[in-house]
């Protein structure tokens, strides 16, 4: 097993965080209608992509009937939706849609994580939820250290949770830069690494239009070209 899969494995068996702990259990006993007859993940939801990989995007939390039911992070819910297509369109997912686990979908190159592991009520962990978890980023992107080039930063509550955590791994300058959609930030190191801004494909931004198809694929378009993931290299 490798060192990012045990990483993955102690994840998902973490208890640090009483309120989620409740959360998350009592939602996958009492489930949703439209999912009644499945079986809840439950529990903390680890990153997922290859081992190596040269991006990362970095979101909030699962959501309680997404990827707390499913146990992969953005699947099975709307945002998931947006996103999977979108990295299918510029290359980076091997299929638009993922609805489970074992469902064939696979990344190239590129690790799908969040700041906080576990489904929050009313998708708000407290500051002290994010603390709490922040350790398992930053082992995270100390493994993925060798290979990782560029971070793609879905809204700005990953934006504030995300920069002290590569302030452990990479200098990050001070003050430390404003999000924003299409915020692009060079932090250096050996390597360097590459920091883009996006708007969350949340409801709330793409049915208003804030966030477009066209607006989502542009990012991460430019981020896996500088993680040298563009089209060309496939």
């Amino acid at each position: 097993m490798s060192a990012l899969a045990e990483l993955d494995e102690a994840v998902s068996g973490c208890r640090r965080c009483p309120r989620l702990v409740e959360w998350r259990e009592h939602v996958a006993a009492t489930k949703r209608a439209a999912f009644a007859s499945e079986t809840y993940w439950g529990r903390p939801v680890p990153g997922f992509g290859p081992d190596g990989a040269a991006l990362a995007i970095v979101g909030l939390a699962p959501a309680a009937h997404g990827g707390n039911r499913t146990g992969r992070m953005f699947t099975g819910d709307r945002s998931g939706d947006v996103l999977f297509q979108a990295l299918y369109d510029v290359g980076l997912a091997s299929q638009p849609q993922s609805t489970r686990l074992g469902d064939g979908l696979e990344l190239r190159g590129t690790r799908i994580t969040a700041p906080v592991h576990c489904a929050p009520p009313d998708n708000k962990p407290t500051p002290g939820e994010r603390d709490e978890c922040r350790p398992w980023l930053v082992r995270e992107l100390e493994l993925l250290r060798p290979t990782l080039r560029a971070v793609v930063v879905l809204g700005a509550f990953g934006w504030q949770a995300l920069l002290p955590v590569l302030d452990a791994v990479w200098p990050v300058p001070k003050p430390r830069p404003k999000f924003g959609h299409g915020a692009e930030i060079v932090l250096p190191g050996n390597p360097g690494l590459s920091v883009f801004g996006c708007f969350h494909p949340s409801q709330q931004n793409t049915f208003t239009g804030r966030l477009t198809p066209a607006m989502l694929r542009e990012v991460l378009s430019r981020a896996a070209d500088v993680a040298g993931l563009g089209r060309a290299a496939v």
